[in-house]
């Protein structure tokens, strides 16, 4: 295990060093030397009132990355913005980023992207849930469009296997990304409307989707009644909702998956095989890996499409262009 842990370790150096699309942990260390503690310190403050937020803040990271790269689009207030697609509906944590860049302008202005907040804090978020905790490459460009039209094709809870290994591919990422990045329901929750229809009218036969376990379905149904309150939140993880673990994984393996996007990872041979083996008997050991592999896939995730140089922009005001 000594040993293990070792590589684990070594392997995770090499990942701190070596960044992604021009990025590198560490871009601000002389431009801006307190921009990794000053995000910390506001998600840490937002955390500690509400620990869901580490949830709202790793979906918003990667609803970002899926559309137009990781370049800060999601952000943007405005009707016809990429955050009022349908397909973002219930994304939160803009506060939190709007309070870490004010903060940064006030030590730092011009110099922080926030691109770059949006990573950092989904890395922090992960952490504080007791999580990993990695070395972020930074140097992201915050884009100079958001469109609510260029988001409608971010994965879904209703996709097959067939849909999001495709809309993951198209973005570089694998079958092991996929399950891996899924794995972040293990802190999220969900409305009852995105997934009632499994409990009552699977597929427009009037019956319950045959594959949620049998006494987790009525736990389910007595949560999110027929007819009943469509907006109720519930933990996409029923065993440790607010700690970062493989109990989702274990979830699914045994039929207690909430939304058919994640139960259907059991339904293909390749990602059944990652399911499985994040949801085995050795409970320290999967940690470990998940947690190793998590990192790596975040990273990998968080740079997408990046834009860095001269492109883009640094925004002064994270919800609107310069």
């Amino acid at each position: 295990m000594g040993n293990l842990y070792l590589f684990f370790l070594l392997i995770s150096m090499v990942f701190h060093v070596l960044g992604q699309g021009g990025l590198k942990p560490g871009f601000y260390s002389s431009s801006c030397p307190n921009a990794e503690s000053i995000v910390k310190s506001t998600v840490q403050a937002e955390f500690n009132k509400d620990p869901t937020i580490a949830a709202g803040l790793l979906r918003l990271h990667f609803h970002d990355c899926f559309v137009q790269g990781c370049d800060g689009s999601v952000l943007i207030s405005g009707t016809s913005a990429e955050r009022n697609a349908v397909t973002n509906t219930g994304l939160r944590g803009f506060e939190v980023i709007d309070t870490a860049k004010t903060q940064l302008e006030a030590s730092c202005p011009g110099v922080v992207s926030c691109a770059d907040i949006l990573a950092l804090a989904a890395r922090d978020a992960v952490d504080l849930s007791g999580g990993p905790s990695w070395g972020v490459p930074t140097g992201r460009r915050d884009g100079r469009n958001s469109s609510s039209s260029e988001a409608l094709n971010l994965p879904s809870p209703f996709d097959t296997i067939e849909v999001q290994r495709s809309k993951f591919a198209a973005k570089g990422l694998d079958d092991h990304d996929l399950v891996t990045l899924v794995g972040a329901h293990t802190i999220g929750q969900t409305d009852c409307r995105f997934f009632s229809y499994r409990l009552y009218n699977f597929t427009r036969t009037g019956n319950a989707d045959p594959s949620i376990d049998q006494q987790f379905l009525a736990e389910l149904q007595t949560a999110c009644p027929k007819n009943g309150d469509g907006l109720k939140k519930v933990a996409l993880d029923k065993d440790s909702q607010m700690k970062f673990d493989v109990s989702f994984f274990k979830n699914v393996r045994n039929g207690n998956g909430i939304l058919e996007s994640d139960q259907r990872l059991l339904g293909d041979p390749s990602t059944k095989d990652i399911v499985e083996k994040y949801a085995g008997t050795l409970r320290g050991l999967l940690g470990l890996r998940f947690n190793f592999n998590f990192q790596k896939a975040m990273i990998k995730m968080s740079s997408i499409e990046v834009k860095s140089g001269t492109q883009g922009e640094i925004r002064k005001v994270c919800s609107k262009f310069n």
